[in-house]
């Protein structure tokens, strides 16, 4: 099930919640900036994952901005122990 970030751009993590009802991807662009977006799957939906912030369109200088303001924006990852989560594939 893939999900709607720009071919050319590679996700560097995919941080979902623990019921896999919504997730972040960070990603790099080809320009080296990286961006976010949040996603969710609902079963009336066939597993398809949706987005639901359309935040992609922002521009980030590194990762860490970029999982800042996903942070800051997507309640739910408020809660994710970064530790835990890989910093990039």
């Amino acid at each position: 099930m893939s999900r709607r970030i720009g071919k050319p751009w590679t996700v560097l993590a995919s941080i979902e919640t623990g019921d896999g009802h919504r997730c972040v991807d960070l990603f790099r662009r080809p320009d080296a900036t990286f961006g976010y977006e949040e996603f969710r799957r609902d079963p009336e939906d066939q597993g398809v994952w949706t987005p639901v912030r359309f935040a992609s369109a922002l521009s980030y200088a590194t990762l860490e901005d970029a999982r800042a303001a996903a942070t800051k924006a997507v309640a739910w990852m408020r809660e994710v122990d970064f530790a835990a989560e890989p910093v990039g594939r």
